[in-house]
């Protein structure tokens, strides 16, 4: 029982050490230890077959707010947008622009189309 409780341990720790090293050198960092270690501030501008989206219908279709700020990698932003486009609006003509900032430094955009 000793023996199963040290393979246990052991194997749970090896786990944990590999997903620290993994997040390392990924942008997503969900299996880091301290995922909360940047500050992004972003603006989402989506248009939907033709239309531009506002603010409400952002929150609406993303359940993000089009306007704020998310303590985790900036990657996590941009998984939301494109799972939900992928997965619950596929059929949908989709142009989005986010605009952010990291830490404070220089403004960046990331773009995302649908056709």
């Amino acid at each position: 029982m000793k023996t199963l409780r040290w393979t246990i341990g052991l194997a749970l720790l090896l786990f944990q050490i590999g997903a620290i090293l993994y997040a390392r050198f990924v942008p997503a960092r969900y299996f880091c230890w301290a995922p909360f270690d940047m500050q992004t501030d972003y603006r989402i501008q989506a248009t939907v077959n033709g239309s531009k989206l506002s603010d409400p219908a952002i929150q609406k279709r993303y359940r993000r707010a089009a306007k704020g700020s998310d303590n985790r990698s900036f990657q996590h932003v941009i998984d939301i947008i494109e799972q939900t486009e992928r997965r619950y609006h596929s059929d949908d003509d989709v142009d989005v622009v986010v605009t952010y900032r990291i830490n404070g430094k220089q403004e960046q955009q990331w773009h995302f189309h649908q056709p």
